[in-house]
């Protein structure tokens, strides 16, 4: 049914956890994954009069969001790995990861997107957001959500 899978992660267990399961899925459907990472946007902490010690160029800090992407996607390869499922990883930086997914899932001609879903409510949800619930309001491709 699916041949494609977009499996984003964010590094929680949560996600390292749906990720696993994404992976298993996948060898289920004969379907390819395609992890993904998206790392906050560089902002740089520089100041009208001064620059703080602790100042990280743009090419450090992309320096630092590959290495954590290098990690975090590394869940999804070894999975991938292991139940012999084919994989491919990409990362992209924004303040709006929900966007990043979705572009993610056209640019990767993905027919599904397995993602995990943190569960949060009430106050929680609105001050700290839900990827997921936006990328499930905006996206026109299939979500599997898992808790």
């Amino acid at each position: 049914m699916y041949k494609n899978i977009l499996v984003p992660i964010d590094g929680s267990a949560l996600s390292r956890s749906a990720a696993r399961e994404a992976v298993a899925f996948a060898k289920a459907q004969g379907a390819k994954v395609v992890g993904f990472y998206v790392a906050p946007a560089y902002q740089p902490n520089v100041y009208a009069d001064f620059v703080p010690a602790s100042f990280v160029s743009p090419k450090e800090y992309d320096e630092l969001a590959k290495k954590t992407a290098d990690k975090y996607l590394s869940v999804v390869e070894k999975a991938a790995k292991a139940a012999g499922v084919s994989c491919t990883c990409a990362h992209a930086m924004s303040d709006l990861p929900y966007e990043e997914i979705i572009k993610a899932a056209q640019r990767h001609k993905c027919d599904l997107i397995f993602m995990a879903s943190h569960g949060r409510s009430g106050i929680a949800r609105l001050l700290l957001g839900s990827q997921t619930s936006k990328v499930l309001a905006h996206t026109k491709v299939p979500v599997l959500v898992h808790r």
